[in-house]
């Protein structure tokens, strides 16, 4: 007898859809079968995608050191809402740096995530000492800046060296923000003598030259170096085509992109000013531009998608001029939307979404196979997506503490209706069912704690 059954719906993964009934044992999928089987629960998913939930690899959540503008258990209320059961987690606010530090930061959230979490830690000047202790303790990864943002300090390339040689060292993962410091430096110089004030700052001074600078120097470094290394939000197909590059070369590099990159225009902040200040800025100057870089994420040179969910609620963006307000964008109850309205429009299809915002991400960061899938053995998290469900972005929509959404007035199409966090029923339509505390702590592969070996489980019947 199974724990519960999920019937009649299309099964997605990133091989193929197809009609089958999902069963779930102890918060973990049991059984994939063409027959119906016993089961305690039943659950119809006729004229649904049945999905894995989604792992969004790349959240602020701000938790403890400035929960204004997002916590916990409001961030993950918000994921779980829109289908991700799983969040990796960076907050610049209040960095971890030490074992100690992660270890701090996991005992305070023990009872404060309603999703399952895993946290990243930072790479800080003069401690690349810290890298096998943090991955032996459990880090998702280490994050290195090679521009002072967020009042995280740069690493110089020589810094940045010694870094990849730790990472490497150990097996670790480092994800890299690239934006040359010298050149955002030097814009900011020359933009702030002639007065500026206006969005356009932002292009200006985070340009794609510093992007494109800094995303060479990294490949080519990891692959002098044999470190794991990933790009974070690369911004334009330029950007995707110098880390494949050195990925042909043999550089172990890995790619994210986010929404923003997909959708918005760069001269948006012309007209909203802080509500598109986030870096690297958005890069496109036309509608062709923005199906270029979906042709890289539907060709595969993209690894993965995030969210980059950073937010500020509209107060904080209007408290003070474009060079002092908070970077960064809301985006958790939106990316999944947003990737199944590209799906519903033909730019990729569904498998690529339980690609790149699922299995793919597990992959990178050692979650799979136990998060990502829904192969036997794996942790039960669906998410059941109606896709012609089709809706509109407003306030009254979104979960997140921010409020908004630079996506508000857009119509998506597809929207999840249900989520199950192993094999518990999280979130329904509006409502969010998971309490604080149901999410659990997931270890980097450094710690051995995410593994689960699924072919010693019940095996998929058709």
């Amino acid at each position: 007898m199974f724990d519960l059954g999920v019937e009649g719906g299309t099964v997605v993964t990133p091989r193929g859809r197809s009609r089958a009934h999902v069963y779930v044992r102890d918060g973990r999928v049991a059984l994939l079968s063409g027959e119906r089987q016993p089961a305690r629960e039943r659950v119809d998913a006729s004229g649904l995608l049945v999905m894995p939930g989604m792992v969004d690899a790349h959240v602020h959540f701000m938790d403890p050191s400035d929960r204004e503008r997002e916590d916990f258990p409001t961030g993950t209320a918000a994921a779980l809402r829109a289908g991700v059961t799983t969040v990796l987690e960076h907050t610049h606010s209040g960095p971890v740096r030490t074992p100690a530090e992660l270890e701090e930061k996991r005992r305070y959230l023990a009872d404060r995530s309603r999703a399952d979490f895993g946290l990243g830690a930072h790479a800080w000047t003069g401690m690349a000492d810290q890298v096998a202790g943090l991955w032996r303790a459990g880090a998702a990864f280490v994050k290195a800046f090679t521009c002072t943002t967020h009042g995280v300090p740069g690493l110089s390339p020589a810094e940045l060296l010694a870094l990849f040689e730790a990472v490497a060292a150990v097996g670790a993962v480092c994800l890299v923000h690239a934006e040359e410091e010298s050149l955002t430096a030097a814009a900011e110089r020359s933009l702030r003598r002639a007065g500026r004030a206006d969005g356009g700052v932002i292009p200006a001074w985070r340009g794609r030259e510093a992007e494109q600078v800094a995303v060479a120097l990294t490949t080519l470094l990891a692959r002098l170096t044999g470190a794991r290394v990933v790009i974070a939000h690369a911004s334009c197909p330029e950007v995707v085509r110098l880390a494949t590059r050195e990925r042909q070369l043999g550089a172990p590099v890995a790619v994210e992109t986010c929404p923003q990159y997909l959708t918005l225009l760069e001269s948006e902040v012309l007209e909203h000013g802080p509500f598109r200040k986030f870096t690297p800025p958005a890069r496109a100057r036309s509608r062709w531009d923005l199906e270029a870089m979906w042709q890289e994420v539907a060709m595969g040179t993209v690894d993965y998608v995030a969210s980059d969910h950073a937010p500020s609620t509209p107060a904080q963006k209007r408290a003070g001029s474009i060079w002092e307000v908070h970077f960064g964008l809301p985006g958790i109850d939106t990316t999944l939307p947003v990737l199944l309205d590209a799906a519903h429009a033909g730019r990729i299809g569904y498998e690529r979404v339980a690609e790149v915002y699922a299995e793919a991400p597990a992959r990178v960061y050692g979650l799979f196979p136990r998060k990502g899938t829904l192969r036997p053995g794996a942790d039960a998290d669906l998410v059941l997506v109606d896709p012609g469900r089709s809706w509109r972005v407003e306030p009254s929509a979104l979960l997140s503490r921010a409020g908004w959404s630079p996506f508000q007035g857009r119509v998506l199409h597809g929207r999840a209706v249900r989520t199950y966090l192993r094999g518990r029923l999280a979130a329904e339509e509006d409502r969010v069912l998971a309490e604080p505390g149901w999410g659990r702590f997931l270890p980097g592969a450094g710690a051995g704690g995410a593994d689960v070996e699924p072919e010693h489980n019940e095996e998929v019947r058709s």
